[in-house]
């Protein structure tokens, strides 16, 4: 697999990147296959950069927070009203998989008040907690996370090697399914220890690390979901308390071979 960070902005789109959003590809059957991991605001830009989005054969959204689900309205558009197509741009419908009432929350956002026009080219299956989702080469087995909202962080296997996207999540048992044996971890490290207090929020530096180490069989620990407002090499420095390895930083563009 090859994993591109599009952006890992937290909270926010930042100066430097867009909010969370991951394209993990793999071959297969004389092709590429493509999903994404999110789609938060600013990140359909980005994708751009790196392939056309009617290429990409499923959406799983981690849960419907702004910043990871937004531009799923921006690529409706795209897939709608490109005029290099006299129609939309997909002979089928983009599967958006996430938690439920995705397709009717993303209608609001766009301006609808059903999602009728966006299932023209979106359709809108519900993640359940530990059903996999099969997309070509890719098993994804959304695991249910602790967060405000329903959310979930995904384990995506292929090939023999597996990769673990916390999406947003404080401290919680299900981290242990979702990480152990990964070769590759990106996991939420918003907040900072002896900063923010609340809990069932978000994972801090430090917390991500024991998680993984807890988890056993991690290869490598990448932070990511870090806000503009957060001093990078802070959220480093307090993983690397605890991580016995090397503490990596999400960058966007950056390319991951797992």
């Amino acid at each position: 697999m090859e994993v591109t960070v599009v952006g890992c902005s937290g909270s926010f789109a930042g100066p430097d990147s867009a909010a969370s959003s991951y394209l993990v590809r793999a071959e297969h059957e004389g092709r590429t296959w493509a999903v994404v991991l999110d789609l938060g605001n600013g990140a359909l830009g980005a994708l751009q950069r790196h392939l056309d989005p009617a290429d990409v054969d499923a959406v799983l959204l981690s849960h419907l927070h702004v910043d990871h689900c937004v531009d799923v309205c921006g690529l409706y558009v795209l897939l709608t009203y490109h005029p290099s197509s006299p129609g939309p741009r997909r002979a089928d419908r983009l599967p958006v998989h996430g938690p439920a009432g995705a397709g009717e929350q993303l209608a609001r956002a766009y301006g609808d008040a059903t999602p009728e026009a966006l299932q023209r080219v979106l359709a809108f299956p519900t993640l359940t907690d530990r059903v996999p989702v099969v997309v070509g080469p890719f098993t994804i087995t959304p695991v249910r996370v602790e967060h405000p909202v329903e959310a979930y962080g995904f384990r995506v296997e292929a090939g023999g090697r597996t990769l673990a996207y916390t999406g947003d999540t404080d401290s919680c048992p299900a981290l242990t399914d979702l990480m152990t044996g990964a070769d590759l971890v990106l996991a939420d490290s918003a907040f900072v220890d002896g900063r923010d207090e609340a809990t069932g929020i978000h994972l801090s530096g430090s917390r991500a690390a024991r998680a993984a180490v807890a988890a056993g069989g991690v290869g490598r620990l990448v932070l990511t979901h870090l806000p503009a407002w957060n001093d990078p090499e802070v959220c480093r420095s307090q993983a690397a308390g605890v991580w016995p390895g090397v503490v990596e930083l999400a960058e966007p563009g950056a390319t991951y071979t797992v």
